[in-house]
């Protein structure tokens, strides 16, 4: 999966919506709903109601872009907060795109002595 470049700006809709809904209705509730600009040059990820699929808004300068993406097993994590979007780091972005757990990354264990 190729992930968000460094420096891309990434938000994520709390809640879920109809995932019917296409370009424009989207960029209607970014607007809206979180007061931002959908032009902007941001990602701006949308959920469906089962979690098995996201929809992803973006504006690359030239045209705005809808990506979908579904997984086969398991659910895309994703948090309930009061103020409507979360936002994430690409590297955070890469993770929750993969369906893996982004809000509490763990290193793997290092060696302390050779």
């Amino acid at each position: 999966m190729i992930g968000p470049p460094p420096g891309t700006r990434v938000y994520l809709a709390c809640g879920v919506i109809d995932m019917r809904a296409g370009m424009d209705r989207l960029s209607t509730l970014v607007q809206q709903s979180l007061g931002a600009n959908p032009f902007d040059g941001a990602v701006y990820l949308f959920r469906g109601r089962r979690g098995r699929s996201l929809k992803a808004l973006w504006h690359d300068g030239v045209a705005l872009s809808l990506l979908v993406r579904r997984l086969e097993h398991g659910h895309f994590p994703w948090p309930m907060t009061s103020t409507g979007s979360v936002t994430l780091s690409p590297a955070q972005a890469s993770l929750l795109l993969e369906g893996l757990e982004w809000r509490s990354v763990q290193r793997e264990w290092r060696p302390t002595a050779a």
